[in-house]
């Protein structure tokens, strides 16, 4: 288990570092100004509330927090503190990302013009968990009706439009569709936020609990979700999906097993991991390895997790931008599924799914980043008003009445610490008066005290590691341990940090010296696939489909990889089909050694005279098991649309030579081609679902390696094939 990266030695006992009482009464007058309380238990255990004052800055884009850390305004060397703040050696920020950031890559999204909120930290320090609970328990809260922006029937008749128009048209493996309730407080909004978060820290499962005020805007939460986190070079992303809806008495044993072997919640995690994997080799030069999978169990659900690091030497603002935002509250691939939002959903998401980041420093001066998503948080404007968002991860056999009760399960912690109720539902207990529990299999306990939850799961060895999440009792059980083990059998051992055997083919690296340029047709699997490539000894450059055909040249002698895409691959409107269709043209028809995957798979069946048309069912984000040319093999599969073929072996015109063909023997679904200088997979190698991908990718290079013409070679790009490719 890796440790939370956020938190240094030197820096630890600091936080820890006791707050006069003033400091949190000054919180309660009318007009505190700008502060922040954050809750982070796997930075500085879990007695101890950070308390953060400073002015906070309106900014445009990420860039803009480097110039923000080096005004000077945050603490440093040189500059008084009061007592009980935190002297820091650079400036600390803590920032709050909303979600139209995703314009800084050229993302869609219906942009609400909501600011980049920065606080440069003047001022920091520790307060005990119970000082806070003591002062804040005793603010009122609550009597208010919340109600939703869509009912459950809206909500799901948008759900099934989803499923219907985009993951079975090919637009992606999953999608999460938001929606948002609103009630209105009484009450000034900070002492509102800080009744709320005082509740909020008795609920187990928080990655973060926080409030944050800016003076004008308020928020408050309790998200379970890691974002990204950067300590010591190393960085930490922890993907989190599948839900387990409590039952009214608390979870039960026969339930979350159940919940365990669900294929879709195993789907929903798989199909999140892959995207995050994709993230981190943007940021890790050699990826990210899986540790888990683990059970983090919250007030009234209970989510699966894994947790993904890898070494990076990329800074805390360059890591932000290439992780916005994460696939649990967007979906995959990320470009798409930020069209696909905007299409579906009608208006700003404000800063639900973005990311409150605290930018630091460790005692030797290194950059450190932890980062939360902004969901399971509330929004409160200056009159009050209160919005929360929430959403469900939409996959192809999703049930919308499911989704609809799932977005209620995931609002009831915050409204229950509110005190709110929703329409048409019964009054909650008061907030104030009610006391936290650890349920474990039917048997509801009090709260167990920090070294209690510790010790209450271990790992293989027996041990609790210092730095892992909260867990409860009924995480340890051997049943739910040996569920949530099986969970990784049918995985790819190459992502795994503990693979069960070798991961690479014997032999040493068939690639060795081997120069490969991959295309990506915007959907950034290529990264992984750069990644396994790198690894079999291949020297690897990625570029843009746009960009592809002034690169052919350069990579003769070597391989092609035409990488997957969202889309119709029969559709010759789209720019970006019609592009990766000239590529492929121009390959076949110099006859250079290329593979292609997924959606290059598709447009090459095509380009060769196949048959293309839609599944009946999608196959996104669901593990098979095929024979491969006579290999029996577990590969993962992404797509609605696939090639067809009545023949092992086909000839087709401008190819020398016989086509083999690897299909479905039912219906004749082609998994897999081989012809002369080329060979092509619908499944994706790089995928962690593909059990043995990277020995598979290892086969496919090469084949189209050895079986080129020897006169294969792809000329310069003319000006007309610069345009088009």
């Amino acid at each position: 288990m890796v440790e939370q990266p956020t938190a240094s030695a030197e820096s630890a006992p600091a936080a820890r570092r006791s707050a006069p009482a003033p400091a949190l009464e000054r919180l309660l007058r009318p007009d505190p100004g700008p502060f922040a309380l954050l809750w982070r238990p796997a930075a500085h255990g879990r007695d101890v509330v950070e308390l953060l004052t400073g002015p906070v800055r309106e900014l445009g884009e990420l860039g803009e927090l480097r110039a923000v850390r080096d005004s000077g305004e945050a603490a440093g060397p040189g500059q008084p503190a009061r007592p009980g703040a935190l002297r820091r050696t650079s400036g600390a920020v803590l920032a709050l990302l909303p979600f139209r950031q995703v314009t800084e890559r050229g993302f869609a999204c219906h942009d609400g013009k909501e600011p980049l909120l920065a606080m440069p930290v003047a001022e920091r320090a520790g307060i005990p968990v119970a000082d806070v609970l003591a002062r804040l328990d005793r603010l009122p809260s609550g009597g208010a009706e919340a109600a939703f922006d869509l009912d459950d029937g809206a909500y799901a008749k948008c759900v099934r439009r989803v499923i219907d128009e985009e993951i079975a048209t090919g637009a992606g493996a999953n999608f999460v569709l938001a929606r948002t309730l609103s009630a209105q407080l009484p009450g000034r909004p900070h002492l509102s936020a800080l009744a709320v978060f005082g509740r909020l820290l008795r609920q187990p499962g928080a990655y973060w609990t926080f409030v944050v005020h800016t003076g004008d805007r308020t928020f408050v939460g309790a998200t379970p979700e890691r974002h990204v986190c950067l300590h010591a070079g190393r960085a930490v992303m922890n993907p989190v999906s599948g839900t387990y809806r409590h039952p009214s008495a608390g979870p039960q044993l026969s339930g979350l097993i159940g919940f365990l072997a669900d294929r879709k919640e195993t789907d929903e995690l798989s199909m999140v991991v892959d995207e995050e994997l994709k993230m981190m080799a943007a940021v890790c030069p050699d990826g990210a390895r899986l540790r888990g999978p683990y059970l983090k169990t919250m007030a009234r659900l209970s989510h699966t997790e894994y947790l993904l690091e890898g070494a990076s030497d990329r800074d805390p603002v360059d890591i932000l931008r290439a992780t916005m935002f994460a696939p649990t509250v967007t979906g995959s691939p990320l470009e798409n599924a930020c069209r696909v939002i905007a299409r579906h959903e009608h208006g700003s998401r404000g800063y639900y799914s973005g990311v409150a980041a605290l930018i630091d420093t460790d005692g030797r001066g290194r950059d450190t980043l932890d980062s939360a998503i902004l969901i399971r948080t509330a929004h409160i404007d200056p009159v009050g008003t209160l919005r929360l968002s929430v959403g469900a991860t939409l996959v192809r056999h999703s049930d919308p009445a499911s989704e609809a009760a799932e977005t209620r399960a995931k609002a009831a912690g915050l409204l229950d610490a509110a005190g709110l109720r929703l329409a048409g539902e019964p009054q909650p207990a008061d907030p104030a008066t009610a006391a936290p529990t650890t349920v474990g299999p039917g048997l509801a306990t009090p709260a167990p005290a920090a070294n209690e939850a510790d010790t209450a799961v271990r790992n293989e060895h027996g041990t609790a590691p210092r730095g892992r999440p909260y867990r409860e009792p009924l995480a340890a059980h051997p049943r739910v341990r040996a569920a949530l083990a099986r969970r990784n059998a049918p995985l790819a051992g190459f992502w795994l940090a503990d693979p069960p055997g070798p991961v690479l083919p014997p032999g040493g690296p068939p690639l060795r010296g081997t120069r490969v340029l991959v295309v990506d047709a915007e959907d950034t699997f290529t990264g992984m696939l750069a990644i396994q490539l790198r690894a079999l000894g291949a020297h690897t450059t990625v570029v843009p489909h746009h960009r592809a055909g002034r690169h052919l040249a350069e990579a003769a002698g070597g391989l092609v990889v035409i990488g997957p895409g969202p889309g119709d691959p029969r559709d010759r409107t789209d720019p970006r089909i019609r592009t990766v269709r000239a590529v492929v043209a121009r390959l076949l028809a110099h006859r250079a050694a290329f593979v292609a995957v997924c959606l290059g798979h598709q447009i090459l069946a095509g380009e060769l005279g196949l048959a293309l048309r839609a599944r009946p069912v999608p196959h996104q984000g669901i593990q098979r098991e095929i024979d491969l040319f006579g290999r029996r093999a577990h590969v993962g599969f992404y797509n609605s649309f696939a090639a067809y073929a009545t023949s092992p072996r086909v000839r087709c015109p401008g190819v020398a030579g016989e086509v083999l063909v690897c299909r479905d023997a039912a219906d004749g679904e082609v998994h897999a081609l081989r012809g002369p200088g080329f060979a092509s997979a619908q499944f994706h190698p790089e995928s962690v679902l593909s059990r043995d991908g990277i020995g598979l990718l290892a086969d496919l290079a090469r084949t189209a390696l050895t079986s080129r013409p020897a006169t294969a070679a792809v000329p310069a790009a003319r000006d007309h094939d610069r345009k088009s490719a």
